[in-house]
């Protein structure tokens, strides 16, 4: 157990475009993880757990800062996150930690904070401030590929391609394996830095560190054995249309969107656009991708097992979730974005060890990335800021219920794109009114459009693959205004809250305590 009077270690991972219901312990039919379902049998798995945003980015963004996007404002890959935003790190940092990182966080730095001529503005892939970095692994993943070098592999290839089937020269999907194993993926590899650095550590003192795996992120591809450990045969039904030409039907963003996803970035060495893929083809790309997730999950189990070699797993909160997650063929399409449940339901399992009561339970409310911040802050014995948008998690972690809850999830998808107008020309609106906003309850689910695209509104109940848009509907007019009331009191009630919590009285400063943590 965590000794008295000493702060717990923390682990924060975070993988890349994990789908929530791809989980043995979430009851997914296929897909197997055992070693994530080992810390949900320690833990409390979050069943209705939502990113924020989307991309990598937005969503990292809502997750690092507990601000919905409406706040922390960044918009796309590339936008800058304001430094007056504070952040999980600096929060860390401020009571004793050395937040340490594996892999990426993909923020853009404040340009105001630096040089004009700085090289760190001319990429969207820098550290999130308060990070001490002990294994960076950008896009370019140059470390790893040096360290697969050492190995004997030859990595001239570059990234992306040496994720390239060997074998596959005309684009063709099938299950080859690309040239390196199971045991020399980036998972494995930052895996194996993240071990090592642990044996490091000194007993006494308390660690902080992020592990940020890019898989299961495309491309697509997985080692041995498995690229072939699921049958594309088995799976469920896509939700999709008949085509992808009524998809594109559905809404004029659907018909933006299907038209601009290459698959090229999705399959190195592919051509021709993603929905031109066959049934078949997106069921082995389905297989695969469940393959890459059990090879996160392999990797998992030996951080499990170097936590518990070290003495350090009693004394741990671990906290495993995605930033956003995956369309795998839903409607035609792979990646992220947009308003579908595809894209934004990720997995969230947080494992206190000093809170054993809830060990094995499972939460049915409504979470958002915008919650882990508060939570860990919270479950090191400090209070949350109050103008955070999330809410601390302790109380499901405590066995209990809040007396209080959210009854929807709320997102936010923003398709500006500043540097060569693209997505304004193709809809003849202004890059702020390049937006969409989501609340989504059990039972419906409302998406806003600015720039004057159309609303939708979807019965979740009864058409959970969002392929009915009710928002013309006479009969369900009085819904929609009510989910449109809805969102305009979500947004009036997060917008930014920072100061306007506080007043200026004769007796002082009301409502408001300087914060240790607060953005530098």
């Amino acid at each position: 157990m965590t000794g008295k009077g000493r702060r717990p270690n923390v682990l924060l991972i975070t993988c890349d475009q994990w789908r929530g219901d791809c989980l043995s312990a979430a009851g997914h039919p296929q897909v197997k993880t055992p070693n994530a379902d080992a810390l949900a049998a320690e833990g409390v798995l979050f069943k209705r757990h939502y990113g924020g945003a989307a991309p990598c980015s937005p969503a990292r963004a809502c997750l690092y800062t507990g601000l919905y996007q409406m706040n922390n404002r960044v918009c796309r890959n590339g936008t800058p996150l304001d430094a007056r935003h504070g952040n999980i790190a600096l929060a860390a940092r401020s009571v004793g930690y050395d937040p340490t990182l594996f892999g990426y966080t993909d923020v853009s730095l404040d340009p105001r904070q630096l040089a004009p001529a700085d090289p760190r503005l001319r990429s969207y892939e820098g550290v999130l401030p308060g990070f001490t970095v002990r294994q960076l692994l950008p896009e370019d993943q140059k470390q790893w590929l040096s360290w697969l070098k050492q190995q004997g592999i030859d990595a001239s290839a570059g990234s992306p391609d040496i994720h390239r089937p060997m074998g596959e020269a005309d684009g063709a999907v099938t299950e080859a394996p690309p040239v390196y194993s199971k045991d020399q993926t980036p998972t494995a590899f930052l895996a194996g830095e993240f071990i090592r650095w642990l044996g490091e550590q000194e007993e006494a003192a308390p660690w902080f560190a992020h592990l940020s795996f890019i898989s299961p992120h495309p491309p697509f591809v997985v080692p041995e054995p498995y690229n072939t450990q699921y049958d594309p045969a088995d799976g469920p039904a896509f939700h999709r249309a008949e085509s992808w030409r009524a998809e594109s039907q559905a809404h004029p963003y659907i018909a933006y969107d299907l038209g601009r996803q290459e698959r090229a970035k999705f399959r190195p060495g592919a051509t021709g656009k993603v929905h031109d893929w066959s049934e078949d083809d997106f069921r082995r790309i389905r297989a695969i991708y469940y393959g890459m997730i059990s090879e996160v999950d392999a990797q998992l189990g030996r951080l499990w097992q170097a936590l518990r070699a070290e003495g350090a797993w009693d004394n741990t909160i671990i906290v495993l979730t995605s930033d956003h997650a995956e369309m795998m063929g839903e409607h035609f399409m792979l990646g992220k974005g947009g308003y579908f449940d595809g894209s934004y339901h990720i997995p969230l399992i947080v494992r206190d060890p000093r809170h054993r009561k809830a060990a094995g339970s499972t939460v049915d409310r409504f979470t958002e990335a915008v919650d882990i911040l508060p939570t860990l802050i919270d479950l090191l014995g400090v209070a949350p800021e109050p103008h955070l948008d999330g809410c601390s998690l302790k109380p499901f972690l405590s066995g209990g219920t809040p007396a209080a809850w959210r009854d929807a999830a709320h997102w936010e998808f923003d398709f500006r794109s500043i540097a060569d107008g693209e997505a304004e020309r193709h809809f003849g609106i202004a890059s702020r009114q390049c937006n969409l906003a989501v609340i989504r309850t059990k039972k419906f689910k409302y998406v806003h459009f600015g720039g004057g695209l159309p609303p939708l509104l979807f019965d979740m109940e009864a058409d959970p693959g969002e392929l009915k848009n009710l928002a013309g509907s006479p009969a369900h007019r009085s819904t929609r205004l009510e989910f449109a009331e809805r969102l305009l009191a979500w947004r009036a009630e997060h917008l930014d809250q920072s100061l306007a919590l506080s007043q200026l009285t004769e007796n002082g400063i009301a409502g408001y305590a300087r914060s240790s943590h607060a953005g530098r």
